[in-house]
Parts: structure tokens; sequence; C-alpha cells
């Protein structure tokens, strides 16, 4: 008897043309992961009549819906198709922007030492969040929503082998630098952001599987963490000031840099708190706003 291994198994994904529908020669591209926890959920319909000896009759399965979250190391390439859903929106020169397009995949997790396969449908990035800070690589976690999930037993969905995935190097954060309104801010201590896009399932009757997904507003959020050394910062959220910030990582190349770019920033917070000897830290959430000049309120830059 064998059970799965986590370090047994593999991740690959392939762009759908139409909603919830694997493309019928598919060619999947592996993607590194660190964790994942994809799986299908459903509703419960319970039925309501009441009996003598108290005890219920009728429990079924309701909705179905797909989803988990992929977490992973940034590195060139491999994500950028995963970007592209998050932003609802395609590369432009090496550029990406929020749109309102929705990209969906097909995900197969293979648990390869038992050849069991489970192949997600309709996935789509609800929420991508990025964190990066000293001493770790640049973490990326996407959070998906999809139509459906198939399990199948010894043979892939894949149509062959999947595509390798790259060997770039993952992002650090000794290789990048952030910005404030312009300038250098070399006193930052940590910074994480999402995307958010509200992702949900729509259903109708005579179906229990989504027959599409609606979506909300791209909500950009954030929050940043610099040393405390003077008042600029501060008096940015005391008098309601509008920045911009931009973050740049990398890998130790210095030749695969991605930057992210908030053109119109607000500062909604600068608690500067004593918590122990050590230096003092200001903790500043922030939200980004669309900007007239780039047409977006976040922007991706990859290097070529």
């Amino acid at each position: 008897m064998a059970f799965a291994q986590g370090s047994r198994s593999s991740l690959s994904f392939i762009a759908e043309t139409a909603f919830g529908t694997t493309p019928s020669t598919p060619t999947f591209a592996n993607l590194p992961f660190n964790t994942h926890s994809l799986d299908l959920t459903k509703d419960r319909v319970e039925g309501n009549e009441i009996q003598a000896d108290r005890m219920p009759r009728v429990d079924r399965h309701g909705n179905k819906q797909a989803g988990g979250s992929i977490e992973v190391d940034l590195r060139k390439g491999d994500f950028d198709g995963l970007f592209e859903s998050a932003f609802l929106n395609t590369y432009s020169t090496n550029v990406l922007k929020i749109g309102t397009t929705p990209k969906y995949f097909s995900f197969e997790d293979a648990a390869n030492d038992i050849a069991q396969f489970r192949l997600f449908t309709g996935m789509a990035v609800s929420t991508l969040n990025v964190s990066i800070a000293p001493n770790q690589m640049v973490t990326g976690t996407f959070d998906l929503v999809g139509k459906t999930m198939t399990q199948a037993g010894t043979t892939a969905s894949t149509g062959g082998a999947p595509t390798a995935s790259s060997t770039n190097a993952p992002f650090d954060s000794y290789s990048g630098t952030i910005t404030d309104g312009g300038s250098g801010l070399a006193i930052v201590t940590s910074l994480d952001f999402s995307l958010t896009n509200s992702f949900a399932p729509t259903f109708v009757i005579g179906s229990d599987s989504a027959q599409q997904l609606e979506f909300g507003r791209a909500i950009v959020e954030g929050t940043m963490t610099v040393y405390y050394e003077d008042e600029t910062l501060i008096n940015k959220f005391l008098n309601e000031t509008e920045s911009s910030l931009s973050v740049s990582v990398d890998d130790p190349t210095g030749a695969s840099t991605y930057t992210f770019e908030f053109p119109r920033v607000k500062y909604n917070g600068a608690a500067v708190p004593v918590q122990n000897p050590a230096s003092r830290l200001i903790t500043i959430p922030f939200v980004s706003l669309f900007d007239t000049t780039e047409g977006t309120n976040l922007k991706l830059t990859r290097s070529a």
C-alpha cells in the first residue's frame, strides 16, 4: 500500500478559451509552487420536514465550486499567466495594467506516486497577495475561484508530459528598490499588498456548477512598515497627501526585474508604537486609486 507524498506532487495549468472547458489537445505547463489548497466544495441541501422521532431524513449535495490558494516564490516568466488573470488583462509590450477581461485556466493536481489526478476547470485569480521583506524570497499567493473538479486515476488529463517550468531563480528582497513619490525609500522593512477581484460563481436552475464567474472592482491595498526616521510619511497621512509607490524586485542575475507601481496612493495610517527597546517602526496601510495618467491603479512592468 502506498500513500501519496507531497514531495511527489506536481501542479500544471493551461489557459482556457471557453470558461470551464479544457482545450481538447492540451499542452499543460508545470507550475512551481510551495503549497496549494485547491479543492472542490459543495453546499448541503437539507430537508425541513418535522418527524415525531425528531430525526432528519434528507441531506443532499447542492451547489459546488472549485477554489483554493497557490503559494509560490515569485520568479520571472512562470506566473505571468496568473498575473494576467489577476489583472483581468494581458501584457502589452511587457506592461500589465488593470483590465476587464477575465482569463480562466484548467489546473491539474498530480499525485504522481499513486497515479491519481484531479482536474480543476474554470479557475480565475480572485485575489493576488505579494509579500516582500528582508531575508526571504518574494512570495506570492494566488487565491483562485473556479467551476468544478473531476477526479481521475492512472491517466493524466494533460495530453502528455507537461512543459517544464523555467529554471529562473526566485526573486529576493536584496535585488530590489522602493520609491515613494519618485524618491528612493531606503528605510522599508516590509511591504505587502493585495489585488482583490471578488470572483464568485453564478448558479442557475438545472445545474449544480457555476455557469460563469462574476467579479467586482479591482481593490488594491497594502501595508508598508518603515523605520521611524522623520516626519515625512507621517505628515502624508496627517495631511491626506496623495503620493505614489513603486517597488522593483529581481533575482541574483539582475536581469529579471519586475516592477509593481502604485501610481496614486493614499496613506491611511501611521502608527508608531513602542514595543521594545529596539528601533521603532511606522506601520502604514495604503490604498491605490485610479490614476488618470497611467489609466490604472496598479501597473506591472516585466523585463524583456
